[in-house]
Parts: structure tokens; C-alpha cells; sequence
């Protein structure tokens, strides 16, 4: 287990500053996709057709060699992100804020900005907490914002008391997911995310102790996102989400909805009598 001193904030917290900007044409054949994989109709995108939200994060994502990830399945660390010596590298949240809308056609640019870096002990041990600032552009216009939150962190420990969470409420809208291996591997396939936790069984199971697949977060949020829109009529302007705990593929998993207050709209998704593994807000 890595303590706060056996890490060298000082030159982690360098990366702070850091830049890396990635452009990607929003293609019709990536659109259908998007769509085929969350179960809408692909139909035939057209230039100029308003693209769906979060199909952002299926764009300009880094492109290392095969032979530049590390372990894990992510790229080496030490490039646009800092090389924190954690072995678990996971998205605790995010939030947006949309102005605009990317278009079937438009050339996307996104520009990523290292924001902060800290450190804290949790139950595991260490954790480093990096935030991540996203400018997504299209045609010389800001399309949204997003503020990405990563934590670093250790294995478990095997004889570490755990605190076992409540189980998560019912929400007034639910909706349930089964999480199924070619879903996840659609969706690691659409970010081009090398992320073994996602389809490497043995991997996941053998080497970083999960019970089964892990589900993905931003796929998550991708979900809540949709299921917030259908039940608001319309996309939310402001959206924001926090991963609590895992979800795996050993079982469905649902889809909670409830209103919240001054007209926003609360999510999470949950298994049946488990806790909350990712909460949500919507916000028109």
C-alpha cells in the first residue's frame, strides 16, 4: 500500500498547466453506432443533423500504440496525465454545461487542461484526486464544458473492515439495465478505451479482485443523461454525476429517477437491494 509520502506531490502537482488538444470529425458512421449501441434506430445522419450528447467522449481520444499501454490497458502514465504510482485508475464524476450542439459533419476540437491535483487517505490507503478541465469546439464555436474527476488509488486490502453502504432508494422512474459483455465492449470499442477492467475477465477477476466486469461510468452517465432528457422532454443544460461504487456485469442494474428541488431531476443506478453506484443531477 503507497502512502501519502512515499508520493512526490511536489512533482506531480507539475502536471498542473499541462495541455492536450485532439480534433475528430463527428462521422455518420460513428453517429449510427452511438445509437446501435444504446439501442436507438442508427437511421442515415446527415450533415448538419444535431449529433447526441455525450457522443463527445467518443471523439478525438488518444491513440497510443499498442505497445504504449500499460498493464492495465491505459496508456503508460507520464504523458497529458500525471504518473501517479496508484494501481487503480478510475472517473469518480464529472458535470457539463452545453451550449451548443456538436453537428453530423462538424470537425470537433477538444482542448484538455490538467486543473488541479491532491491527495487524501481513504480506506485503501492513498488517494490522488486529478481534475481535468475539457473545452469541446466545433466550427469555431464552444460546444460545452466539462470539469472530468479521476481518482488514483490501491488494491483492497483483504483484511480492511469495510463499511457497507445502505441500500439505494426507489426512485418514482426506474428503468433496468442488463449489462451485458458485447454492450460493454461496444462501449469501450466506441472511446477506444484499451481499459481491461471492462472485458478482460480474468483480468478483472485475477489480478484486481473484482467479482465480474466492471461497468463502465461515463457509459452510466451516458445512460442517466438519456433517461434524464426523455423524462424532462428535452436534454438538460447542466448535467453532473459521481461514481460511489462499482457496478458489475453479474447483474441487471436500474436506472432510478426522482424530482429534486427547484425543477431539477435526481438519478442514480443501483442493483436490486444494493447502494447507489453512481448519483446524478439534471438540470433544464
Amino acid at each position: 500500500m503507497t502512502g501519502t509520502s512515499e508520493l512526490d506531490i511536489e512533482h506531480l502537482r507539475t502536471w498542473i498547466g499541462r495541455e492536450d488538444i485532439g480534433t475528430e470529425a463527428v462521422d455518420p458512421a460513428l453517429v449510427r453506432r452511438f445509437r446501435a449501441t444504446f439501442d436507438d434506430e442508427p437511421g442515415n445522419p446527415v450533415d448538419g443533423e444535431v449529433a447526441p450528447r455525450l457522443l463527445h467522449w467518443c471523439l478525438a481520444q488518444p491513440a497510443v500504440p499498442s505497445h504504449s499501454l500499460g498493464p492495465d490497458g491505459h496508456p503508460a502514465r507520464g504523458g497529458f496525465l500525471p504518473p501517479v504510482p496508484l494501481p487503480r485508475r478510475m472517473w469518480a464524476g464529472g458535470r457539463f454545461a452545453f451550449i451548443d450542439e456538436l453537428r453530423v459533419g462538424d470537425t470537433m476540437r477538444r482542448v484538455s487542461r490538467v486543473e488541479d491535483l491532491s491527495l487524501k487517505e481513504g480506506r485503501t490507503g492513498t488517494l490522488c484526486f486529478v481534475t481535468v478541465k475539457h473545452e469541446i469546439e466545433a466550427g469555431g464555436r464552444t460546444v460545452l464544458t466539462e470539469i472530468q474527476d479521476i481518482v488514483y488509488r490501491g488494491l483492497d486490502a483483504g483484511d480492511a473492515p469495510k463499511k457497507v453502504p445502505p441500500p439505494a432508494a426507489e426512485g418514482r422512474h426506474r428503468r433496468e439495465i442488463v449489462p451485458s459483455a458485447p454492450l460493454l465492449f461496444r462501449y469501450s470499442a466506441l472511446t477506444f478505451n484499451g481499459h481491461r477492467i471492462h472485458y478482460d475477465h480474468p483480468y478483472v477477476t485475477k489480478v484486481e479482485g473484482y467479482p465480474g466486469l466492471v461497468v463502465h461510468g461515463p457509459l452510466q452517465a451516458t445512460q442517466l443523461y438519456r433517461y434524464a432528457a426523455e423524462l424532462g422532454g428535452r436534454p438538460p443544460a447542466r448535467f453532473s454525476f459521481r461514481g460511489l461504487s462499482p457496478l458489475f456485469d453479474t447483474a441487471p442494474y436500474v436506472l432510478h429517477a426522482d424530482d429534486g428541488p427547484n425543477g431539477t431531476l435526481e438519478l442514480w443506478t443501483a442493483t436490486a437491494g444494493g447502494p447507489v453506484a453512481m448519483s446524478a443531477e439534471a438540470q433544464w
